[in-house]
């Protein structure tokens, strides 16, 4: 990481004029093509799919989108009355007539008196397009609409609704991803005072963000991304691309107020905080390639596109940051700080001077608070646990669904148009059932008469209409409408109903086959499939999620307690979801309608992005901690040291995240809505009760068992490390003198040790304890283990980090084995692999056993 920085840094015209070039040959083509984003999907082998399958191949004419035009007379009048009837005919006419619009089933035809309400002031149109929703031009859809709504007045309301229409109002809605720019400016000039050190990591954030969109909108051309995949992977992207450069700056301002270079004070920077920037991102994109597992399009193509925005922000934090460090040079500081610097180096302050930390103005309190919370260990733990507790109560009443019209904010065409239907119709006409019936011979029309009898007679079914059946393929459908909402639990009782009991009975001795579709239930069995396939989606990414901090910090407590915390906040998260948009506690005032079911990929989405987003402050956290564990074996102290220096830095990172997510709430839609409210919830708990509280007590309660990992463990695990290589020469405030002053005078930093524990001082005669060096430095490598890790995480390039390939092994998580082609080819290779990564730990183990030959022969020389 060192020569890279050192590279970017030395070159940074280059690298900004290479980053400048990369988002033209992007843009240019993104202009050119355009986007290709579509909702389309199929569930293969679900009963709804089956029975829309079953209609496209039988009746491709009435297999596409199907929307309703609502009229409705406001004073004393009718829908009968023949002014209203011919304005609305005229409409009518006019809107069969457009692009995409196959024909329009008027309420005035042979068969149009069930669509007139009892009090015949309400009435519907049926219109259907050529194609489902998702492939229907937006354009054509705004044609419809803006005819439909011409023919309305004083008297007459006109209202449209369904799901193609439903897609056109959510195009119109307006990004709001400037206000959590500005939000997040703001905290980043109140964190660092500075106006350089604000936009800098605002221009990384948003030149990676610009890249990894602009590639993410060319890939939907080739593969299948859902319309709310960009505003996904922009909510992601945004917030932890301003988030690492927050945490690389704040490095590297704080080597710039110890007196060193720009280019030195870069380079530490990339070479500490930046090695954890890459391990956070990289284990955010494994989160998020987990969504994989599940093998349902739109959410793989929703992962990918989250996990392309994430890795542009990792190359961006890498790359682009050390440059612009290199251009603005030491003005990331404000003049009082740098003048402290100039004076420093001039050599007016006494030697012994021990120079404040970055941190000054709140390290004290920081350390007071991390002392607070090693002394009262027990009592944060219990508290912290009872507040994620009563937070995550709401999600067990959690209910997963698809969102429809009716959740809809006020005021728009789709919310009104379900509320005149269920008013004049019914609730359960906003969603009705669609049977498909497959005839085998003419000889089994009695027993779809049967079928419909026993439909019409189900307990909440409001009626049962049965097409014709068609001659040449033998095919009915069935209309049902229920007499509960869509989102009822009562309308899931009667699709199950109807599949298990009065389906199979009525198919029983014949040849008629029958398939319950429609949206209300294509909407249950996505559910349905998410809920199943949970369970192994969390084994992966908490497996996957265990398995890298493991490497990283060389123990077993350490990833377990991170999967634990990031199993509490992603509850808590869920559960302030649940009172949000389930329970409607405020809903409507955030002008995201009424109260309704989760979405039912919102729990899958956000486990992904929640599991990556908890690794990011849990590797900022821990690397701290096992960065003073690793110099002082003192458990107490290297958790304290730890929360005080990190603290700070943490809570204003979960700010700018806080901000950015809320601002995707304000956008108006209630998918997008669902993600922001449980993210900036997810991060605010993280940050402030896990991270702040509860790690820290915890790892108190712990103690040295925290860092304890089995030999053998220790043997096959690959050797990574992201705090850099230690360091230990000699800057204007020496870092042996800090961490001496740490100890002694604890009162000078904040970060003191327990009352009870009296300070201990090294004796001035004594050689500070060297680093702990690895238990096993020479320990061969196995080929076995080798190709276990090859087979299980080869794409990863994990072989190549347990072979001592650092740069093999990053070049591969980068680039998924070079695109999946040297992932193959190591198989054959690795027995040779192997071997000249024994040879070169033998060589290893000769040079140590030499110079110590050679050291005493030359101390003797010289006495």
């Amino acid at each position: 990481m060192s020569a890279l920085a050192r590279w970017c840094f030395r070159h940074r015209l280059l690298v900004v004029g290479i980053w400048a070039a990369v988002l033209v040959a992007l843009a240019v083509p993104y202009a050119t093509l355009g986007t290709h984003y579509s909702d389309e999907f199929s569930l293969p082998g679900l009963e709804s799919s089956k029975a829309q399958a079953r209609l496209q191949a039988s009746e491709p004419q009435q297999s596409g989108d199907s929307d309703q035009i609502v009229v409705h007379v406001r004073r004393d009048g009718s829908i009968r009355d023949a002014a209203v009837r011919q304005k609305v005919t005229s409409m009518l006419d006019r809107v069969a007539a457009l692009p995409s619009v196959t024909s329009v089933t008027s309420m005035y035809g042979p068969t149009g008196a069930p669509r007139i309400s009892k009090d015949g002031r309400t009435a519907y149109a049926t219109v259907t397009f050529d194609a489902q929703a998702e492939r229907i031009p937006a354009a054509d859809v705004t044609r419809v609409i803006d005819t439909a709504r011409a023919a309305r007045d004083a008297d007459l309301q006109v209202e449209l609704g369904g799901q193609a229409i439903s897609l056109a109002a959510e195009g119109k809605a307006q990004g709001t991803e400037a206000i959590g720019l500005v939000a997040a400016g703001i905290i980043l000039f109140v964190a660092f005072g500075s106006l350089l050190g604000m936009l800098l990591p605002l221009l990384v954030a948003i030149a990676a963000l610009g890249a990894g969109l602009l590639a993410v909108g060319l890939t939907s051309h080739v593969m299948t991304l859902g319309t709310d995949a960009p505003t996904v992977a922009a909510l992601i992207g945004l917030g932890v691309g301003i988030d690492y450069a927050l945490f690389i700056v704040t490095r590297h301002r704080t080597g710039l107020r110890n007196g060193l270079t720009p280019e030195e004070a870069a380079v530490r920077a990339l070479n500490t905080s930046g090695r954890a920037v890459v391990f956070a991102g990289l284990t955010v994109v494994t989160a998020l390639l987990g969504l994989l597992v599940l093998r349902i399009g739109p959410l793989t193509g929703m992962g990918i596109s989250a996990a392309t925005a994430v890795l542009a922000t990792v190359i961006a934090a890498v790359t682009l940051l050390p440059a612009l460090l290199g251009l603005f040079g030491g003005r990331l500081l404000n003049r009082r700080q740098r003048r402290a610097v100039a004076t420093r180096n001039a050599g007016t302050v006494h030697p012994g001077t021990v120079h404040p930390p970055l941190n000054t103005p709140t390290a004290r309190p920081r350390g007071r608070w991390a002392e607070r919370v090693e002394r009262h260990r027990t009592l944060f733990t219990l508290a912290a646990l009872l507040v994620v507790t009563v937070l995550s109560l709401p999600a067990l009443s959690l209910r997963l669904g698809t969102s429809d019209a009716g959740n809809d904010p006020k005021g728009t065409t789709t919310r009104a148009a379900y509320d005149l239907l269920a008013q004049g119709f019914g609730a359960g006409s906003n969603g009705p059932l669609v049977l498909v019936a497959q005839l085998g011979a003419p000889s089994d029309a009695p027993a779809l008469d049967r079928l419909v009898s026993a439909v019409r007679s189900t307990p909440g079914v409001a009626s049962a209409t049965a097409g014709p059946v068609t001659a040449a393929t033998g095919l009915s459908v069935i209309d049902v409408v229920p007499t509960g909402a869509p989102q009822d639990e009562a309308t899931s009782a009667l699709i199950t109903h109807l599949r298990e009991d009065v389906v199979p009975a009525a198919e029983l001795g014949s040849g008629l086959t029958v398939y319950v579709g429609g949206t209300t239930a294509a909407s249950g069995d996505l559910a349905d499939l998410l809920a199943g396939k949970l369970p192994l989606f969390l084994g992966v990414i908490v497996g996957l999620g265990c398995l890298l901090l493991m490497v990283a910090f060389r123990s077993v407590l350490v990833p377990l307690t991170a999967a634990v915390m990031n199993l509490l906040a992603s509850a808590a998260a869920f559960g302030v979801v649940v009172a949000v948009f389930q329970w409607g506690w405020g809903s409507e005032l955030l002008g995201l309608g009424k109260a309704g079911p989760v979405e039912a990929e919102l729990p899958v989405i956000m486990l992904a992005i929640l599991f990556g987003l908890s690794m990011d402050y849990q590797v900022f956290l821990v690397s701290r901690m096992h960065e003073e564990w690793e110099q002082t074996r003192d458990n107490h102290r290297a958790i304290r040291i730890g929360q005080a220096e990190t603290g700070r830095l943490i809570n204003a990172a979960a700010l700018i995240m806080i901000c950015v997510f809320t601002a995707f709430v304000l956008g108006g839609e209630r998918v997008i809505a669902e993600y922001g409210v449980g993210l900036a919830a997810a991060v605010a708990i993280d940050a402030f009760v896990l991270r702040t509280v509860l790690v820290p007590s915890l790892m108190h309660l712990l103690g040295r068992a925290n860092w304890w990992l089995p030999a053998w463990l220790e043997r096959i695990l690959p050797r990574v490390s992201i705090e850099g290589a230690p360091t230990r020469e000699s800057v204007p405030v020496s870092a042996r003198t800090v961490r001496a002053e740490r100890t002694a005078a604890p009162h000078l930093t904040g970060v003191a040790t327990a009352e009870s524990r009296p300070p201990v001082v090294p004796p001035p005669s004594r050689p500070e304890p060297p680093l702990r060096q690895d238990s096993t430095p020479g320990a061969p490598k196995s080929v076995a283990v080798a190709y276990l890790w090859w087979f299980f995480l080869g794409l990863f390039g994990m072989h190549h980090f347990y072979l001592g390939r650092t740069g093999r092994g990053l070049l591969y998580l980068c680039t998924l084995g070079i695109c999946g082609l040297g992932w193959p080819a190591d198989a054959l290779t690795l027995p040779r692999q192997v071997r000249s990564a024994n040879a070169r730990i033998v060589r290893q183990d000769i040079a140590p056993r030499a110079d110590a030959t050679v050291a005493p022969a030359l101390d003797d020389h010289v006495h």
